[in-house]
């Protein structure tokens, strides 16, 4: 007998579970990096800047590691919602599958305006 699959409630308990605590994670390794360096977590933090995350966490900078947890405590809410969706959506449920793609276009719409202002 196949076990059953994992209600959706579950999924999503599980996705933020993770993305939340893989993301403190990182930005207390980044704390840690950083206070190791001889600096301190209230010093100015520098720009976030997507080309030098990869080169930063792979030459152990500090900042890579504390922006890249920034941007996952930031993604892990429109991820869930983006689960909501699927899940809705293999459920057959086209009212709550609108509803959550009505809330991904709201976050979107936030991301950008907030992105083109600042």
């Amino acid at each position: 007998m196949k076990p059953a699959a994992p209600s959706l409630e579950a999924t999503i308990a599980r996705l933020l579970t993770v993305g939340t605590y893989a993301s403190i994670g990182l930005v207390g390794v980044g704390t840690v990096l950083l206070l190791a360096a001889g600096r301190s977590p209230l010093d100015p933090a520098p720009d976030l800047d997507l080309g030098r995350l990869v080169p930063d966490l792979l030459s152990g900078q500090p900042a890579g590691f504390i922006w890249l947890g920034i941007l996952g405590i930031i993604a892990t809410p429109a991820a869930r919602v983006l689960t909501a969706l699927v899940g809705y959506r293999r459920s057959g449920e086209r009212t709550m599958v609108l509803v959550a793609a009505a809330i991904l276009v709201v976050i979107a719409a936030g991301v950008v305006t907030g992105t083109a202002t600042g």
